[in-house]
């Protein structure tokens, strides 16, 4: 009977990490990167590698990336391996001509084998500016921050 509650609450902190994010959240705070959606803002980009945490803020705050597309792999689809799933989410990734003259560039984040294991099918794209912004480069009205060098 202890099994089978540990296995219920394992698979709630399971529900609860891949949650989707609201849009624009209200208040800073921790998530995990499965749980991005487009238009998230992300405070720091973290270092390449494997990414777990994020810190994300009102789009209204200084920030230094926010999700600007996503790229859903088919659920039936075979691994492609970690160099094809960054592959396939960079060919989702756009950005517009202004953004690229003003030093906008992208960083495509694409399922790890683990997280292909455990049912992750979604890849993300981030617009990173030069230095922090507010606003959303989303809806075009993404600004230097004032007041906030980049750290």
């Amino acid at each position: 009977m202890l099994a089978g509650a540990g296995v219920a609450g394992a698979h709630a902190v399971t529900a609860a990490r891949s949650r989707p994010l609201p849009v624009d959240v209200s208040a800073p705070t921790d998530a995990y990167a499965v749980q991005l959606v487009t238009g998230a803002c992300l405070a720091e980009l973290p270092p390449d590698g494997e990414v777990d945490r994020v810190g994300v803020v009102p789009c209204t705050d200084p920030h230094a990336a926010q999700v600007v597309a996503q790229y859903a792999f088919d659920r039936s689809a075979v691994w492609p391996g970690q160099d094809g799933a960054h592959a396939r989410v960079t060919r989702a990734c756009v950005l517009s001509d202004a953004e690229v003259a003003a030093g906008v560039h992208l960083v495509t984040w694409a399922p790890t084998e683990a997280g292909w294991a455990d049912g992750d099918r979604t890849g993300v794209c981030l617009a990173v500016p030069t230095g922090p912004v507010t606003g959303s480069f989303v809806d075009g009205t993404a600004t230097p921050a004032t007041g906030v060098t980049a750290g």
